[in-house]
């Protein structure tokens, strides 16, 4: 396959990416589990893997909204929360100070939030979004779903927006939620894994 090929082939799979969320994206009540890779469903669309069968989280990185540069792996360690959003989504509105507030509440429990904006062609969108609900955790801009790709299929990935994902200490995708969380159905989420052993 030739380098032009190879050009012409990453972003028309970053745009299918932005287009399967574009079909199912800003759902309230979008839930999924497959018996084979060890997913137990909860009620609303919280998803959990137990710890023998979780798979990696893909190696997420890039600028973040406020121009530093950031991975998910710098977080290894902590519990890594990262929540998939748009400024044009309604329901990532409806939980954006709800997130704000568990992150407040987690930040010095060795929980880190990660927002990855997408579908947002305009920085300035995003930025102001965060601006008007006071978000200060850092979020990546991801506006053709680049590093949406590279959740591994079958695995609890981002299906639609809003999608919260929690990552545990060791870098492996342990909860998900493809719908607007509550503060306390976030904590549920959270809570768990925060609670394994280090």
């Amino acid at each position: 396959m030739s380098g032009t090929t190879r050009r012409y082939l990453r972003p028309a799979a970053a745009l299918a990416a932005a287009a399967a969320l574009t079909l199912t994206g800003c759902t309230a009540d979008s839930s999924s589990s497959d018996g084979r890779t060890g997913f137990i469903s909860g009620n609303g669309g919280l998803d959990t893997a137990p710890v023998s069968s979780r798979q990696a989280a893909p190696a997420i990185s890039g600028a973040t909204l406020s121009g530093d540069k950031t991975a998910l792996a710098d977080y290894r360690g902590k519990v890594v929360v990262l929540n998939v959003w748009g400024s044009w989504c309604n329901p990532c509105r409806a939980e954006a100070k709800g997130l704000q507030e568990v992150w407040s509440k987690y930040r010095d429990q060795d929980v880190q939030f990660l927002g990855i904006n997408t579908r947002d062609p305009d920085a300035n969108n995003a930025t102001r979004f965060e601006e008007s609900f006071g978000i200060t955790y850092p979020s990546l801009y991801d506006p053709d779903g680049t590093e949406i790709l590279k959740f591994p299929k079958g695995s609890l990935n981002p299906q639609s927006i809003p999608t919260t994902i929690v990552v545990d200490r060791q870098g492996k995708l342990a909860a998900r939620a493809m719908r607007p969380l509550s503060t306390e159905d976030l904590e549920r989420l959270i809570a768990p894994v925060l609670a394994e052993p280090k």
